[in-house]
C-alpha cells in the first residue's frame, strides 16, 4: 500500500500535467517521502494529487526508465532499492559522459560560456578547499549542468534531463576519489588551466583521473 504521503493538489488543466506529476513523485522518492521498496498504486497517487490515473501512469513509466521505480508485471510497482552495482554504473556513466561533454564544450563554446565554465571551476576549487563532501558534490552537479549546456548538444541535454532523478539518487553518499584536500585542489587548478586553454583532450583526461577512471 502506498504510504499516506501528503501532496499538494495539481491543476488537472495544466498543459504539462504529466511533467508535474513526474517531478512531484521524483522529488518524493529523493527526499524519502516515498521510501525504497514502497508499493506505488496509480489510483491512490492519482487521488492524492487530484488528477486522473493517466498522468500518474506516464510518470511512473518515466521513473522506471530512469531507475527510481521497478515493476513486476501484474504483481507490483514500487520504489526501487539502489544496490552497489547501480551506484558503480552511475559513477562510470557520469564520469565518462562529463569527460566527453567537457571536451565538446571547451572546443566549441563562446567566450562568454567559457567564462561561465571557468567561474564554475573556481567554485569547485573553493568547495575543495572546504573539504566538505556534500559541498563538493553540489558544486560539481552545478558545474556539470553548465558543461552540458555549453556543449550546445541538445541530444545530450535531453538524455541527462530525462535521467536526472536517477542520477541524483544514485550519487547520494558520493565521496571524492582523491580524498586528500591539497592534492584534489591542485588537480582542480590544473583542470582549470586546461579549460582556459580550450584543451579538451587534457581537460577530459584530468576529469577522469579526478574520479578514478583515468
Amino acid at each position: 500500500m502506498t504510504s499516506d504521503v501528503a501532496f499538494a493538489p495539481l491543476d488537472p488543466r495544466g498543459a504539462v500535467l504529466g511533467d508535474e506529476v513526474y517531478t512531484v513523485l521524483g522529488e518524493a522518492i529523493l527526499d524519502g517521502r516515498l521510501a525504497p521498496g514502497e508499493r506505488l498504486r496509480d489510483t491512490e497517487l492519482a487521488e492524492r494529487l487530484g488528477v486522473s490515473r493517466t498522468p500518474v501512469r506516464e510518470a511512473l513509466q518515466r521513473l522506471e526508465r530512469c531507475g527510481l521505480v521497478e515493476v513486476s508485471a501484474n504483481r507490483w510497482t514500487r520504489v526501487s532499492i539502489p544496490d552497489e552495482s547501480m551506484l558503480t554504473a552511475t559513477h562510470e556513466f557520469i564520469v565518462y559522459t562529463m569527460g566527453n561533454a567537457v571536451r565538446m564544450a571547451v572546443g566549441r563554446c563562446s567566450n562568454d560560456k567559457l567564462d561561465e565554465l571557468l567561474a564554475g571551476v573556481d567554485d569547485l576549487i573553493a568547495a575543495s578547499l572546504t573539504d566538505d563532501r556534500r559541498e563538493i558534490l553540489g558544486v560539481s552537479a552545478r558545474f556539470f549542468t553548465l558543461v552540458t549546456y555549453a556543449t550546445g548538444n541538445r541530444q545530450l541535454q535531453s538524455i541527462l534531463e530525462e535521467c536526472e532523478f536517477g542520477l541524483r539518487r544514485n550519487l547520494y553518499g558520493w565521496s571524492p576519489h582523491v580524498m586528500e584536500e591539497a592534492e584534489r585542489t591542485d588537480m582542480y587548478r590544473v583542470f582549470r588551466d586546461a579549460v582556459a586553454a580550450r584543451d579538451g583532450d587534457r581537460a577530459e583526461r584530468i576529469l577522469r583521473m579526478q574520479h578514478g577512471l583515468g
